[in-house]
């Protein structure tokens, strides 16, 4: 069986979605050393905009010209509902159940894209765009990566299935006004997939890519740029 799994972040706290088991591609970048996700600060003195509607972030988001040859757009995933417990981890309890079931960060605008990539073999990569006031965005974000990070090792129960997750800092690119990094492992049923997911805030826009670490390192920065070009 393939571990579909995602994370609270869009990708985040875990629940069965559709991203397949990762092979161990040597294309693919390796996981970074352990340290803090946090890269920066806000930007100083840097003046607010009002915030973006989702409808205005939908052309913001990538799409299969920019990511080149062997994309494929997947249709957006119904909401899942199942029966989630997570095990071994009282921060992503505290979160309440959107994180503790995969749901997206509680900001109304937000616009999200996902796409098959076919290679050597076949990775998954999405992107999430929200826009709120800068302050808004840093807490949420800062808020589920630090519960995912306070948990290096923890276990949940969809339904019946038990997957084993373990999370890891990663350097983010010295990108936007603050930035994330985060490296999630997940085992289930004698299968592994690995999950890498990089949130960058600039202004009153956050940037989440999430997916195959060779696919997030690559598209991150082009990601950023449209999100960001008419500001």
């Amino acid at each position: 069986m393939r571990v579909r799994v995602a994370t609270a972040l869009g990708l985040t706290a875990v629940t069965v979605l559709a991203l397949p088991a990762c092979s161990t591609d040597s294309s693919e970048a390796k996981p970074g050393t352990s340290s803090a996700a946090y890269a920066g600060t806000p930007a100083n003195g840097e003046q607010q905009t009002a915030p973006l509607s989702s409808a205005a972030l939908e052309p913001l988001l990538l799409d299969e010209g920019d990511l080149g040859s062997g994309y494929t757009r997947t249709p957006e995933r119904p909401a899942q509902h199942d029966d989630v417990t997570v095990l071994g981890c009282p921060a992503l309890d505290k979160l309440g159940g959107d994180a503790a079931t995969g749901g997206s960060l509680d900001f109304p605008r937000k616009a999200k894209a996902s796409f098959t990539y076919t290679g050597d073999s076949d990775s998954e990569v999405s992107e999430e765009l929200y826009s709120d006031s800068a302050d808004k965005l840093s807490d949420g974000t800062g808020r589920i990566f630090d519960a995912m990070t306070r948990c290096p090792e923890y276990q949940v129960l969809v339904g019946s299935n038990a997957i084993d997750v373990t999370t890891q800092k990663t350097p983010a690119p010295q990108l936007g006004d603050e930035r994330w990094g985060l490296l999630l492992s997940f085992s289930a049923g004698g299968q592994d997939s690995v999950v890498k997911q990089t949130a960058v805030l600039a202004g009153n826009v956050l940037v989440i890519v999430s997916g195959s670490p060779a696919l997030v390192d690559r598209h991150l920065d082009k990601a950023l740029a449209k999100a960001t070009a008419t500001r």
